[in-house]
């Protein structure tokens, strides 16, 4: 997520969140279905609605919310951030979509079908990933903390820290609501967090080590894990990466332990 900081934040990531191995349930990824990504896009935000992804991306003077066809990645709908705001997350709430930017401590609500703007508003901290469950927004901020919001005033109304084992787990990027847990991208890694939103106790982690061909690769140190989409209509789980030509459609496959 924070491109310039990305070498150092690498090597800082390599031993991964601490737990104790094969405490938690882990799950590889199998690839269902490959469809086109624009390879330009620095992934911030997706989620899936009725039948369209739905992707903010980032960086200064690169930052967007779009509309994207799925099967074709053709993007139908975009909007660009002005230049000195680092687009973050998004979420639909009714008929809004909102974003976060990472260090402004800045938001937008657009109209969801539009996208014309319809106010801002303002929060602590950094911002960097956004989903609801139905009743709450949640937000990450890079921290082990998850927020909880209030989708129609957006103020605060409690946090949860993440733990693995025991220990915090920093860096929670993109967020999705998957059958009542919260699945999290952890920053600069290959893995995702399956979060119990009462505890914060991550109960599952997903491996996707391997999953983009290193020879698809075009976007360099910045090309990172990053974006999951959940259509729950048909229970298709949608995963990509900053940078990356390619988006897929996965299935879980827990493994056994050794």
């Amino acid at each position: 997520m924070r491109f310039l900081i990305l070498v150092t934040a690498l090597a800082a990531a390599a031993c991964g969140p601490a737990t104790e191995a094969g405490s938690i349930p882990e799950y590889s990824c199998q690839v269902v279905h490959t469809y086109p990504h624009d390879n330009t896009a620095f992934t911030q935000g997706l989620f899936y609605l009725n039948g369209f992804l739905y992707e903010s991306t980032g960086l200064n003077n690169q930052s967007s919310i779009r509309k994207v066809k799925l099967e074709t990645g053709e993007v139908l709908e975009k909007r660009d951030l002005s230049g000195e705001y680092f687009g973050e997350g998004i979420v639909n709430w009714k008929d809004r979509l909102i974003e976060l930017t990472w260090q402004a401590q800045e938001g937008f609500i657009y109209d969801l079908a539009t996208f014309a703007p319809r106010r801002d508003f303002h929060y602590p901290g950094e911002g960097w990933g956004l989903t609801q469950d139905g009743k709450r927004i949640i937000m990450s901020d890079g921290t082990p903390q998850l927020r909880f919001w209030d989708p129609e005033t957006l103020a605060e109304t409690g946090r949860i820290t993440v733990t693995a084992d025991g220990q915090p787990v920093k860096e929670l990027n993109e967020l999705e609501w998957v059958k009542g847990e919260v699945y999290a991208n952890i920053w600069t890694t290959d893995r995702i967090a399956r979060i119990d939103p009462k505890t914060g106790h991550v109960v599952g982690w997903i491996d996707c080590t391997g999953l983009l061909n290193p020879n698809d690769t075009v976007g360099g140190q910045g090309a990172v894990l990053n974006g999951i989409a959940y259509d729950a209509a048909t229970n298709r789980l949608f995963v990509t990466g900053k940078l990356w030509p390619k988006l897929f459609e996965i299935k879980l496959v827990k493994r056994t332990a050794q």
